[in-house]
């Protein structure tokens, strides 16, 4: 009975699975994690795709099924991933070998056919998590698969088509079952973008400052922004440039302002360690001529943020920014704080004008106004926000009436600290009363506890040195 049990659900499993798109599994990377189904959503919909999954995704899990309309599709959201290491076509799974087996061979074979040829060659890798197997179980396991109509020839250095036996033992390693959870089997499609983090790493990068962003965040926060090639990308925080370097990867053209006249002419002392000071061609251009992307590269601005010159009109299809935090970098904005300021039209043009405290919840006030009035609709606005977690709600996350929140995850900095990267897109026109929404509605109302994050961060800090000090 037990049997036909497993033989009906898999054919049950068949027949939807081939009125629907064709199924696919992902491997995804351990790092990162809550940034990977973001991710996943945003570049299906950048193929003009939507997400379709036919079960719950543990956040914790390297394993995801997706259903996906073609294997076109499928190689393009490959091709930008840095979150996934490698796509399947799904053929069959299982909890156990004898599901595993009546799911694969319930499977359409006008599916299979084109992959099996007698003239075609393939190999069979075995995958595992969370355990690891020797190679007399992973042949063991390769032998049990001789149901399978294979009528190639193996070749294991250059096959034609490689498929994989994959095995989830969960995600304890401190209790690993004798027997995997999930088993699953398919033809490898493609690997992710994992080797852009090394090829752009930050460590090999012409110019770089205190603060850059590394290579797999920024490549992590272009997709989620959706850049795609011929977009025009700005960063009002641009620092050393490090975010238009993966927009201009993706072919999209980039500009930035910044309020620091020595980050953005590359002068002064430099960041990396035993060099005193920068060089003559330390800046944002030498970067992107680094990695030849010079040709997207529009110019970057010394600009105070929270007076923008630009005019109110819709001109970027994604804004991507990493606000300072006022711990590495200090957060400033020109004014003084004198009664009387004397007009800077009497200034000379190397006049460096005076400046004050920009506050957070002023910076997160302005970015948004400035998303909602500078992108175009469906643009993506995407930032990090510095929290105390002991504080934490989702209501501190900034609101706006043009604007609706994408995804919202977390990077812990320490422990009592961490920053969220913020997707939001635009949903509507601009209006004059939108830009003081925060002052006029509950819902959009500012979160003062910004201001007081550098103090809060600086505050646990000196009591986790107190508590060392304590032990020792």
């Amino acid at each position: 009975f037990k049997p036909m049990l497993i033989m009906c659900r898999a054919v049950k499993m068949a027949l939807s699975r081939a009125n629907s798109c064709r199924r696919y599994l992902l491997l995804l990377a351990q790092d990162n994690v809550e940034f990977r189904l973001p991710e996943m959503k945003s570049l299906l919909s950048v193929c003009g795709c939507q997400f379709q999954s036919p079960q719950e995704f543990n956040i914790n899990s390297p394993f995801l099924v997706l259903d996906i309309h073609n294997e076109e599709i499928a190689r393009r959201v490959m091709k930008r991933t840095v979150c996934a290491k490698s796509l399947f076509e799904l053929w069959g799974r299982g909890s156990t070998a004898q599901e595993l087996r009546a799911s694969l061979t319930s499977y359409p074979a006008v599916h299979m056919k084109p992959f099996l040829q007698s003239d075609s060659t393939y190999r069979i890798n075995i995958c595992t998590f969370n355990k690891t197997l020797s190679q007399a179980e992973k042949i063991k396991r390769i032998d049990a698969l001789d149901y399978l109509p294979f009528e190639g020839k193996v070749n294991l250095k250059t096959p034609e088509h490689i498929f994989c036996l994959l095995e989830d033992y969960g995600t304890d390693p401190n209790d690993i079952p004798e027997e995997p959870f999930h088993i699953y089997f398919g033809r490898w499609i493609a690997d992710g973008q994992r080797g852009l983090i090394e090829s752009y790493s930050i460590k090999k990068r012409h110019f770089i400052g205190n603060t850059s962003m590394d290579a797999c965040l920024s490549f992590i926060m272009a997709n989620h922004a959706k850049v795609k090639a011929n977009d025009l990308v700005f960063d009002p925080f641009v620092g050393t440039g490090s975010l238009l370097v993966s927009c201009a990867h993706f072919g999209a053209y980039v500009c930035g302002t910044d309020i620091d006249y020595n980050t953005i002419f590359g002068q002064g002392k430099a960041s990396r360690k035993h060099q005193k000071w920068r060089g003559p061609n330390e800046n944002i251009r030498a970067n992107l001529c680094q990695y030849g992307l010079e040709k997207f590269y529009i110019d970057v601005l010394v600009s105070d943020a929270s007076k923008p010159v630009w005019r109110t009109h819709a001109l970027f299809d994604a804004i991507i920014t990493d606000p300072p935090y006022g711990i590495r970098e200090s957060t400033r904005k020109t004014g003084s704080s004198k009664e009387v300021v004397k007009s800077t039209v009497e200034y000379a043009e190397n006049h460096v004008p005076a400046s004050v405290t920009y506050h957070l919840g002023d910076i997160f006030v302005d970015l948004l106004n400035f998303a909602a009035k500078h992108l175009v609709n469906d643009g993506r606005l995407v930032y990090w926000l510095p929290v105390y977690k002991p504080e934490y709600t989702d209501q501190i996350v900034p609101r706006h009436p043009c604007l609706k929140l994408v995804s919202n995850c977390e990077q812990t900095l320490s422990s009592h600290t961490s920053r969220r990267l913020i997707t939001m897109e635009k949903v509507k026109q601009f209006e004059d009363k939108d830009e003081y929404a925060h002052l006029t509605e509950a819902e959009y109302s500012s979160y003062k506890g910004h201001n007081a994050f550098r103090n809060k961060y600086f505050s646990g800090v000196m009591k986790k040195i107190a508590q060392e000090e304590n032990k020792n």
